[in-house]
């Protein structure tokens, strides 16, 4: 009988082995200053709030990159779009919609909430390649009624992890 073979469990800890310690140098102030938001965010350590930096600035980058120059092996990214409109703009529920069901493939799911008699708030959830999630958030913001719109994007890649 052939065993099987399984793949080791991701416990999410770092193998010691793959680490490179290098030193950085900044001024006293800043640092403390870091120290602080480390501390407010319940980092373990400087090391964890610097990988996420890391991480967090590399992912910006390649969602830029893909924006402007998509590569044809490019990754989808995966976005939310938060949006607070005033509902009472003459056919405004009608063109977020036709919009939403236009992009259904790139349009994962939204939520739908009321804030008030007139305001509401959407979230939606993207997933595609940069370009079209860029246009799609462009449409769906700069409709009128929309009082804000707001895009945040990353992506799923090894190569940030």
């Amino acid at each position: 009988m052939k065993k099987e073979q399984t793949k080791p469990k991701n416990t999410g800890k770092l193998d010691r082995g793959e680490l490179t310690r290098f030193g950085i140098s900044m001024e006293r102030k800043l640092l403390q200053k870091f120290d602080q938001t480390i501390h407010d965010r319940h980092y373990a350590n400087r090391s964890e709030a610097i990988r996420d930096l890391i991480r967090d600035y590399l992912v910006s980058e390649y969602v830029e990159q893909q924006m402007t120059t998509p590569s044809a092996d490019a990754r989808p990214i995966i976005g939310t779009l938060t949006l607070v409109y005033n509902h009472d703009m003459y056919d405004l529920n009608a063109r977020l919609t036709a919009l939403q069901h236009d992009y259904h493939e790139t349009i994962l799911s939204s939520m739908h909430v009321h804030l008030d008699f007139h305001h509401c708030l959407e979230v939606l959830a993207l997933k595609g390649p940069a370009s079209i999630v860029r246009d799609i958030a462009n449409q769906i913001t700069g409709a009128r009624g929309v009082l804000h719109g707001k895009l945040t994007t990353t992506v799923v890649s090894p190569d940030f992890c």
